[in-house]
């Protein structure tokens, strides 16, 4: 037919020869007419041959490497879930709360002219005695301007709350404190605090605030044991202060547990763990039937200042 054309075999016999297996036979190419000669084989580019020679080397290393990895990954012991963190924090370093006072400026921002306050709303039917305590921890350590005052969304309120601070007879100008810490009385549903309200949101809940006034000491801890005490810190406050008799015992028992092995609830030293679990332990009135090592923890408390201040508001 003259109005066709023809077109190149895309295969040819010999190639297909060489990939059929020996049970098979060939047949005629019905591509080609009889007679006629295959055409030649094109010529594989070398560029292309060297790429594939390079592919099969990289396989080859990272076939090599893999294993090498896997071979070290089984001299390692991976850390059970159960590991015991107490023998980590044994290496941290705890400076006493009672040693010289950290820069406030490099903490919270230095404002020329300010005295920077701390104002905090809080409901009288409830006290917040962790605030109370870190509040007496800062006065060892810095010079503060305290004050209380009552809102009028209170009718009345206790005479020792409204002395919490301890008589301020020593009045001084304002410039001369570091910094300034207020409590209002007022009927709210949990502790607000207030701080440099230009830049920084409200803060709620009682754990939140303690955790925010006890890192004005400047305590440096390491990941676990900065873990490990929010974890008391939110076990005290809605376990053991806000959960039921059964939570509050399994608590009970924990603590007993930790305090079985060191001198504190987190390593050697006080932290905000002691002191925000021993306040919920005076509110909710369970410290007499605490086992026996929280017995002797708690005891270790109330021998420091800042706690036993605090047990003449619970009387």
């Amino acid at each position: 037919m003259p109005a066709m054309y023809k077109v190149r075999p895309l295969h040819s016999a010999g190639v297909l020869a060489e990939h059929l297996p020996s049970c098979m036979y060939p047949l005629p190419n019905l591509h080609r007419a009889p007679g006629t000669a295959a055409p030649p084989q094109e010529e594989v580019d070398p560029s292309l041959q060297a790429l594939e020679s390079r592919q099969e080397e990289i396989l080859k290393r990272l076939y090599e490497l893999k294993s090498a990895v896997d071979g070290l990954s089984k001299m390692i012991q991976t850390p059970d879930a159960d590991f015991d963190v107490t023998n980590i924090i044994q290496t941290d370093e705890f400076s006493p709360l009672t040693a010289n006072g950290a820069d406030l400026d490099l903490m919270l921002g230095k404002d020329y002219g300010a005295l920077k306050d701390v104002v905090i709303n809080a409901n009288p039917s409830l006290p917040p005695l962790s605030l109370l305590v870190i509040h007496s921890l800062l006065c060892e350590r810095y010079k503060i301007l305290s004050a209380v005052h009552t809102h009028s969304s209170v009718k009345s309120v206790p005479e020792n709350l409204l002395k919490c601070f301890g008589e301020q007879t020593k009045k001084q100008s304002r410039h001369e404190y570091q910094l300034g810490f207020t409590l209002i009385w007022k009927d709210v549903p949990k502790p607000q605090m207030k701080f440099s309200i230009q830049t920084m949101c409200p803060i709620e809940g009682e754990g939140n605030i303690a955790r925010f006034l006890f890192s004005l000491f400047g305590q440096k801890y390491n990941a676990v044991t900065s873990t490990l005490i929010d974890s008391w810190v939110d076990t005290a406050i809605f376990q053991l202060k806000e959960g039921s008799s059964k939570e509050r015992g399994a608590v009970l028992r924990s603590m007993n547990a930790a305090l079985g092995k060191s001198s504190w609830l987190v390593g050697n030293e006080l932290t905000l763990a002691d002191v925000v679990a021993w306040c919920a332990l005076q509110q909710t009135g369970t410290a007499n039937a605490a086992p026996a090592n929280v017995q002797k923890w708690m005891k270790s408390c109330e021998n420091l200042a800042p706690f036993s201040s605090v047990m003449k508001l619970l009387k």
